[in-house]
C-alpha cells in the first residue's frame, strides 16, 4: 500500500506500515522538531510543513491524520473541533475530495467522543458522509497491543468503497481481568492529586505531551519493593519512548546536550505504534466483522465504537482490547533500580494536594511517598519536578 501521513508528529501510525514494507510517499507536520526526527527516522520521503500548502494528494492508498487534540484534549484548551488547532482537520476533508485514497485512518483523544455534547463527532462523521465515505471508530486501549501505558484513543476508519466494520470490528479479545497485571509497579501523575491521580498498576497512565519550551511532564512510579528514597521513581524519556511502542532513542535528532529538549512533549502526542501496527495488518487483511454486537444507537452520547453512513449510525458493544499481544510488564520495561528518584519537591507538592482533596489513596502509596521527601535531600537536583527539561 501506498501510504500518505499527515498530522504525522514522529511516525507512530506510519513507523508500522514502513516495517511491513509499505510504502511512504508523503509526511506532513508543522513543527519543527517533528520534522527534524521525520526527516531523520524517513530519509528521502518527501516531507511537507503545513498541510494547509499540500494542494493534492499524490495517488495513495491511505491517509493518516493523527490530528491535533489541542482543543478536544482534557488537559488542552477544550475549544473544540473548531478551535484554531483541531479545526486544522478540514484539510483532511478538503483535500480527500479531489483524492481516490481507499483508507481513511483519524487519530484523536476519548474526550472528544463527549466534549461539546458529541460535536466533534458529528462533524467528522458528516463530513465523512458528505465526501460519500462510510465509516467507523472505536475506543482502544494501548494495552492490548502489550506495552504498559493505559492510553484511550479513537481510532476513525472510512472508506468510498471497502467496509471499514472489517477493519475495526474483526477482532475482539475482551478487557482482562486484574490477575493480567502484576503488583510490583504503578504508574501515577504526581501533577495530580486533587481531582485525579492517573493510577494505573503495571503500567503508566497516558504520556502527556508537556511544554512546548522543553519542560518535562513525564509519570511517576510506585516501586513499593524499592527501598526508601527510591520508591517513587521517573522514568527516561528513552524509556518513554519504548512505552509508546517506538525503539528508545528514536526522537534523539532532537536531543540537545544534556536536555532533552522536546523530547517528552514529541512522545507524548504521538500515537502508540503497536496500535497503528494492529490496524496496519487488519488494513492488510481485512477480516469477518461482528455484526451480533451492532445495536441501533439510542444514546444522546456517542459511544465507545459505532459504525455508520447515510444519516445513520450503530453502536457496537465491543471492548477497547481487539487483541491481547504479548504484554511487558512495567517492571521489565522501566529499569526501577537505576531510574532517578522523584524530586523532594515534587513529592511534597503532590501529598499537599493529595491532602486537601476527597480521593481515596492507598495507604500503603501514601506512607511510601511520606517517607521518599524524608529519605531524599533537599539538596538534590528536582528530577520529575515540572522545571526540569
Amino acid at each position: 500500500m501506498r501510504v500518505a501521513g499527515l498530522f504525522a508528529g514522529i511516525g507512530g501510525i506510519e513507523l508500522p506500515f514502513h516495517e511491513r514494507g509499505h510504502e511512504t510517499t508523503l509526511l506532513a507536520d508543522s513543527w519543527e522538531p517533528s520534522q527534524k526526527v521525520l526527516a531523520d527516522r524517513f530519509p528521502g520521503v518527501p516531507l511537507v510543513g503545513d498541510v494547509r500548502d499540500i494542494k493534492s494528494l499524490p495517488s495513495v492508498d491511505v491517509v493518516n491524520a493523527g490530528f491535533p487534540c489541542t482543543d478536544l484534549s482534557q488537559a488542552g484548551r477544550t475549544a473544540g473541533i473548531h478551535g484554531e488547532h483541531s479545526g486544522v482537520v478540514r484539510e483532511v476533508f478538503r483535500l480527500l475530495d479531489q483524492s481516490d485514497a481507499t483508507w481513511l485512518v483519524l487519530e484523536n483523544v476519548r474526550n472528544m467522543l463527549w466534549l461539546d455534547k458529541g460535536e466533534a463527532m458529528r462533524f467528522l462523521t458528516g463530513e465523512l458522509e458528505r465526501l460519500g465515505f462510510r465509516w467507523a471508530y472505536r475506543l482502544v486501549d494501548s494495552r492490548f497491543g502489550g506495552v504498559p501505558q493505559r492510553r484511550h484513543r479513537v481510532l476513525f476508519v472510512a472508506s468510498r468503497t471497502e467496509d471499514p466494520r472489517s477493519v475495526l470490528f474483526a477482532d475482539d479479545a475482551g478487557e482482562p481481568g486484574d490477575d493480567y497485571y502484576r503488583d510490583d509497579a504503578v504508574g501515577f501523575y504526581w501533577t495530580e492529586g486533587l481531582g485525579g491521580l492517573g493510577w494505573a498498576p503495571d503500567a503508566v497512565p497516558p504520556l502527556k505531551g508537556g511544554s512546548g519550551v522543553g519542560i518535562a511532564s513525564p509519570p511517576a512510579i510506585w516501586a513499593p519493593a524499592n527501598p526508601e528514597g527510591r520508591r517513587l521513581v521517573v522514568p527516561s524519556i528513552e524509556e518513554a519512548e519504548q512505552l509508546q511502542g517506538f525503539p528508545r532513542g528514536w526522537t534523539q535528532a532532537v536531543a540537545s546536550g544534556t536536555k532533552n529538549g522536546p523530547r517528552w512533549k514529541l512522545v507524548g502526542n504521538a500515537v502508540t505504534t503497536v496500535v497503528a501496527d494492529w490496524l496496519a495488518s487488519r488494513l492488510e487483511t481485512p477480516g469477518e466483522w461482528l455484526a451480533e454486537a451492532s445495536n441501533p444507537r439510542s444514546e444522546v452520547r456517542w459511544p465507545a465504537a459505532a459504525w455508520g453512513a447515510d444519516g445513520e449510525t450503530f453502536q457496537m458493544n465491543v471492548s477497547t482490547w481487539p487483541v491481547r499481544r504479548p504484554y511487558t510488564h512495567l517492571a521489565d520495561l522501566v529499569d526501577l533500580e537505576a531510574a532517578p528518584p522523584l524530586s523532594r519537591r515534587a513529592t511534597m507538592g503532590f501529598l499537599n494536594r493529595a491532602a486537601r482533596s476527597r480521593l481515596r489513596f492507598v495507604e500503603d502509596f501514601v506512607l511510601d511517598a511520606k517517607r521518599h521527601v524524608d529519605a531524599l535531600d533537599p539538596s538534590l537536583p528536582l528530577t520529575g519536578d515540572t522545571r526540569s527539561a
